[in-house]
């Protein structure tokens, strides 16, 4: 099989929602009137950001879902995909799991593959998300203002205790690591509660490199400081399985978690709450905007914390 009847076999279908997919030396799409294009890229190498044994199915599945966040976090309805993929060798059995997770994953967000690239190389996945957004709804990092709520969706610091168990930092009780590696793997794209808060955040972003480490871009790109409160960050019940010390760098400097970390101003807290309810999905407010330029945490009685950790660095 060469590199043609690979992506023939494995990843060519018809493209839903675009005018051309693959097959030509470029796809074409068409974008409504009045919205704009929402693009993204994501690449996952093995080693760095997955384990070399990760479950192809599973991979294919987060490949696309980690994507999938980020135009979560933007506010925008994705509609197309591209995927450029190295790897060592042609792996037949490997291969058919990874496309079968990646497609299945594709058809629950009625996501089209339009394009990409295969070849040798150290496994190394790419793929490059599109969406729409109408003009100028889009959420950015940019628009929070001092007194804006801070809120996160879901639970945080599963994925990393997982990390930590398989790295042998801890060591998990079976069944916690078994609902850990979940979160890790197969993590959910918040694209509903994204596409909500239009109009309600003034500022988003999803969380892959860890709380606080996120939370200061929305500081940079904001002019701003923003206090995080130690006691109301949602964490999910099975970091509880880490040792002590552990715990805090699991749900505030882990990553993976692929929750949305957003700030609105206090007149639409009862509007969050609402929606909260609405979507079956827990929002909490962790904090606050402020006036300054980095990120404090602070303790029960609204003292300052030393902050000892740091996110996820690419290059470290």
């Amino acid at each position: 099989m060469n590199e043609f009847d690979l992506i023939a076999y494995y990843f060519k279908r018809p493209a839903k929602n675009a005018d051309l997919g693959v097959g030509d030396d470029a796809a074409l799409v068409s974008v409504a009137a009045g919205d704009q294009l929402a693009i993204s890229a994501d690449m996952l190498v093995a080693g760095r950001h997955f384990f070399q044994d990760a479950d192809p199915e599973r991979l294919g599945r987060k490949a696309l879902a980690v994507n999938l966040s980020d135009l979560a976090a933007m506010g925008a309805e994705p509609s197309w995909f591209t995927l450029s993929i190295a790897m060592p060798t042609m792996d037949a059995p490997w291969l058919a799991a990874f496309s079968r997770g990646l497609l299945a994953m594709a058809d629950e967000y009625d996501l089209s593959l339009i394009g990409g690239d295969t070849t040798c190389g150290p496994l190394t996945i790419a793929i490059q998300i599109a969406g729409h957004v109408p003009r100028g709804q889009a959420l950015l990092r940019s628009g929070a203002k001092a007194g804006d709520e801070v809120w996160v969706s879901g639970y945080l610091g599963a994925a990393a205790a997982a990390v930590m168990h398989r790295t042998g930092r801890a060591t998990l009780a079976e069944a916690l690591a078994v609902r850990c590696d979940l979160r890790l793997d197969l993590p959910t794209p918040r694209i509903a509660l994204g596409l909500r808060l239009r109009g309600i955040a003034s500022a988003a972003l999803d969380i892959s490199d860890g709380l606080l480490a996120d939370l200061r871009h929305i500081c940079e790109q904001s002019a701003c400081g923003v206090e995080v409160w130690l006691d109301a960050v949602p964490f999910a019940p099975d970091v509880a399985g880490l040792p002590q010390y552990l715990q805090q760098e699991a749900f505030l400097a882990g990553g993976d978690d692929y929750e949305l970390c957003f700030t609105a101003a206090a007149d639409q807290h009862a509007v969050i709450v609402a929606l909260a309810a609405e979507l079956d999905l827990p929002l909490t407010q962790v904090g606050m905007i402020r006036q300054g330029s980095d990120v404090t945490l602070l303790d029960a009685a609204k003292q300052p914390l030393p902050i000892t950790f740091h996110g996820f660095d690419h290059f470290a």
